[in-house]
């Protein structure tokens, strides 16, 4: 069974995946429709649709061609204005049950995207791993304490921009880097980033999300018992993350996620990272898998 109040955005149907890339390239959209209809069954809340640099009529007809076949809402992925523009219009609530389509994703250097709510209500992903300099310029955070500053300012924003936004009608995205280089604290940072969010009261209902595929992107698929690195990897993550409020992932429905018991061996290890720096957490990485 899924995790309970987890949801899964479904991943697959991204450019950026070899074997959808190719699909693309050969133009089966039989099959990338399937692959739709597939995470569907499979349990994702959302499906995820990423053309990457293809036309923006690429997009729309790819919309039209994945409703219908799923119920399920779609969250149109990219930063190109004109492509979002183009998968907004083609989505058609009626066949979503009304659910509105997530736009993934907006940083505070891309407001002009909340322009696209006056033709199709949606769901945004805020992108909060970049604030503004004083000179309006997009600077990348490097602690917790900005990713939170950046979220509050970013959710003010919103209610500025959209009469009807409400704190459950967004998506926090605080960013995930790859735990098998992770000699900066990323990995740190973004728990701490959580927790500043979890628990300020006016961003109470918020829902956030990562790319959690990206946490073990670095990493062998097996350990040297032949268990599984990737998956107990990533349920110890989510173990550790849920409590703090983080309640959507987009991520792959072939995997199984749970949480974990605290002895387990892959939640272990990221706690014992949480107190450790540099080289260390390499390290106790290579420990866990080897």
């Amino acid at each position: 069974m899924p995790i309970d109040g987890l949801k899964i955005i479904g991943e697959s149907i991204n450019d950026s995946v070899p074997s959808t890339h190719q699909l693309y390239n050969e133009n089966k959209m039989y099959d990338i429709v399937a692959l739709a209809k597939f995470q569907d069954e499979r349990g994702a809340a959302y499906i995820d649709v990423n053309i990457g640099s293809r036309p923006a009529s690429f997009m729309a007809d790819l919309v039209r061609r994945i409703q219908q076949v799923t119920t399920k809402p779609l969250s149109i992925d990219t930063p190109d204005m004109e492509i979002a523009a183009a998968g907004l219009e083609a989505y058609d609530m009626t066949h979503s049950g009304g659910q509105k389509p997530i736009l993934n994703s907006i940083s505070l250097s891309r407001l002009e995207m909340f322009d696209l709510y006056k033709q199709q209500p949606f769901i945004p992903i805020l992108l909060i791993t970049e604030g503004l300099d004083k000179n309006k310029y997009s600077i990348m955070n490097s602690t917790a304490q900005e990713t939170y500053s950046t979220a509050k300012d970013f959710v003010r924003v919103a209610f500025e921009l959209i009469p009807e936004f409400s704190n459950d009608q967004c998506i926090l995205d605080p960013g995930i880097m790859p735990i098998g280089g992770d000699m900066e604290g990323y990995f740190k940072r973004l728990m701490d980033s959580l927790q500043l969010i979890h628990d300020d009261p006016d961003l109470q209902g918020v829902n956030m999300s990562v790319g959690l595929s990206n946490f073990t992107v670095m990493l062998p698929s097996k350990r040297a018992d032949g268990s599984p690195v990737k998956g107990p990897l990533e349920s110890a993550f989510l173990t550790l993350a849920i409590p703090l409020g983080l309640n959507m992932v987009i991520g792959t429905v072939k995997r199984k996620y749970q949480l974990l018991d605290d002895d387990h061996p892959a939640l272990q290890c990221l706690k014992d990272i949480l107190q450790l720096n540099g080289i260390e957490v390499i390290t106790r990485v290579m420990q866990f898998y080897s």
